[in-house]
């Protein structure tokens, strides 16, 4: 499966902005997915993910209450909604599915599939 993730930018603290991950090239509602982030000289961490029909959510500790995660399988479409950014908040973006239910969402190396990732630059 193919990800294309969108929506990053320049934003204001306190901004609300949405991002967007489109899957192509194989049966979306059959993959879990996850968003992690990635800031200058730091780790790639988790940030959310959702299981196959949107029972389960997982948020990390730093976005939760502030972040949403949500799904279209229709659209096959994922999205991260993310409300009172701050400076901390800036990093690429990126967006993994994984087909395996029984690993971890919390943890990069139990995604098979990444998309390219997208900005998102937070000024104060």
């Amino acid at each position: 499966v193919q990800l294309q993730a969108s929506g990053g930018g320049l934003v204001q603290a306190g901004g609300s902005p949405r991002l967007s991950c489109a899957a192509s090239g194989g049966t979306f509602s059959m993959y879990a997915m996850g968003w992690f982030r990635q800031a200058p000289g730091k780790e790639r961490e988790f940030v959310a993910a959702i299981s196959r029909s949107s029972g389960s959510l997982y948020y990390a500790d730093s976005v939760k209450g502030r972040f949403t995660i949500s799904r279209d399988n229709a659209e096959n479409t994922v999205y991260l909604r993310m409300n009172n950014l701050q400076p901390t908040d800036t990093a690429v973006y990126y967006c993994a599915a994984d087909r395996n239910l029984s690993r971890s969402r919390y943890q990069i190396r139990s995604y098979e599939y990444w998309g390219q990732g997208t900005q998102v630059t937070v000024s104060s």
